[in-house]
């Protein structure tokens, strides 16, 4: 399990997605299984839109969560990112590759 670059912008894989909000819970729906969500986790989920940085995604949550330590925050999310990534739940896009993409 590798750290996420707090630059890059995590975003649902293909073929992963988060139910309605109009839901009793909240699941996110991926191909072999599926999660589900509440609290902290939710929150992280509800942010990995592709256009929010990791760093964003941390500096939001360590306001919401203030009385926690935010040393602690930021290592919590950086290792759900991490085990949701190798879940293949989610793709973390550099702004490198967005470059690259881009130029073709």
């Amino acid at each position: 399990m590798s750290t996420p670059d707090l630059n890059s912008r995590p975003r649902l894989a293909v073929g992963c997605r988060l139910n309605e909000k109009g839901q009793p819970s909240r699941v996110l729906h991926m191909p072999e299984k599926a999660l589900r969500l509440s609290g902290p986790s939710l929150e992280i989920i509800e942010r990995c839109d592709g256009i929010r940085t990791v760093q964003e995604i941390v500096s939001d949550l360590q306001g919401i969560y203030s009385k926690a330590e935010p040393q602690k925050v930021k290592d919590d999310i950086l290792s759900y990112l991490a085990r949701l990534h190798d879940d293949r739940a989610l793709d973390f896009v550099s702004d490198q590759a967005d470059r690259s993409a881009g130029a073709k």
